[in-house]
C-alpha cells in the first residue's frame, strides 16, 4: 500500500508555475490574499506531509555540506529517525544534493528520498542532522518502492505532492497521482517554454498521462477571482 497523493499546485491560466512571473492582480484585488489561499487549501486536506523536488528543497532547507571524515558503509535501507509526532516534508533527490543542518522544514521532520548510488559520507550526514531517508532503487527513480516506504514505516496515509514540475511529471508518469488540487490566479505568465505545473521530461513522443483521466470534483471561486478546481484520476475507459 501506498499514501493517497494530491497533487496541490497553484497556476497562471496558462498553466505556468512561479508566481514572480505573473501578471499584477486587478485594481483592488490584494496579492496577499491571493496568495494566501495556497497555504489555507494545503492545511484543510490535513495531510501527512508534503513531497517536493531536491530544488524546491535545497531553496527551503539552506543546509550546507559538510565533510563526513571515515564515514562507516551504512547499509541501503530505510533509516526512520526522531519524528516526534511532526509531518512529513519529503524531498525527491536521488543523488543526494540537498543539506538540511537540521531535522526539519518549517516544523515538519524532513525524509530523504534517495538512489542506492549517494555515499556514505551523505548518509552519516543526514544521520548527524536526524534526518529519515529511504530509497527508491538504484538510480532513485522508483517512486512507487519509496511511496510504499513512507506508508509502511511512517505510517503516511495521505501527501500532497508540490512540485516542482518534473517532479510532478514523474509522479504523473508512475501513476502515482490520485487527485489534482489547482488553485488558478487571475494571471498570466505568458513565456512559451516556462515551467508548467506538470512538466514531465522523457522520451519524444511520450505520454506520461496515458491510461489516465480526470473527473472534476469540486470547482469554487475564491476571494479575490481564484478559481479552485479538484480532479480525482480515474483509469481510462476502454
Amino acid at each position: 500500500m501506498r499514501p493517497y497523493i494530491i497533487c496541490h499546485m497553484g497556476t497562471s491560466i496558462d498553466g505556468r508555475l512561479h508566481p514572480s512571473r505573473f501578471t499584477r492582480p486587478a485594481a483592488g484585488i490584494p496579492i496577499d490574499v491571493l496568495r494566501s489561499h495556497y497555504e489555507k487549501v494545503h492545511d484543510s486536506f490535513d495531510a501527512d506531509g508534503w513531497i517536493v523536488g531536491r530544488k524546491t528543497m535545497s531553496e527551503m532547507a539552506k543546509g550546507t555540506e559538510r565533510s563526513m571524515a571515515d564515514a562507516p558503509k551504512l547499509p541501503r535501507e530505510a533509516h526512520v529517525a526522531k519524528r516526534d509526532g511532526r509531518k512529513l516534508a519529503v524531498a525527491i533527490d536521488p543523488s543526494g544534493h540537498a543539506h538540511y543542518g537540521k531535522d526539519n522544514v518549517g516544523g515538519d521532520h524532513v525524509v530523504a528520498v534517495l538512489g542506492e548510488q549517494v555515499s556514505d559520507a551523505y548518509l552519516a550526514e543526514l544521520r548527524e542532522d536526524g534526518v529519515s531517508y529511504v530509497f527508491a532503487g538504484a538510480t532513485g527513480d522508483d517512486l512507487s518502492r519509496a511511496m510504499e516506504q513512507l506508508a509502511s514505516g511512517f505510517g503516511a496515509r495521505k501527501l500532497l505532492l508540490e512540485g516542482g514540475g518534473r517532479i510532478n511529471g514523474a509522479f504523473l508518469k508512475h501513476k502515482l497521482i490520485d487527485e489534482f488540487s489547482t488553485l488558478i490566479f487571475p494571471a498570466v505568465d505568458g513565456v512559451a517554454g516556462t515551467q508548467s505545473i506538470v512538466d514531465y521530461t522523457g522520451p519524444e513522443g511520450d505520454r506520461p498521462g496515458a491510461g489516465q483521466s480526470l473527473r472534476l470534483t469540486h470547482c469554487e471561486t475564491l476571494e479575490g477571482g481564484m478559481v479552485w478546481l479538484r480532479h480525482v484520476v480515474e483509469r481510462s475507459p476502454g
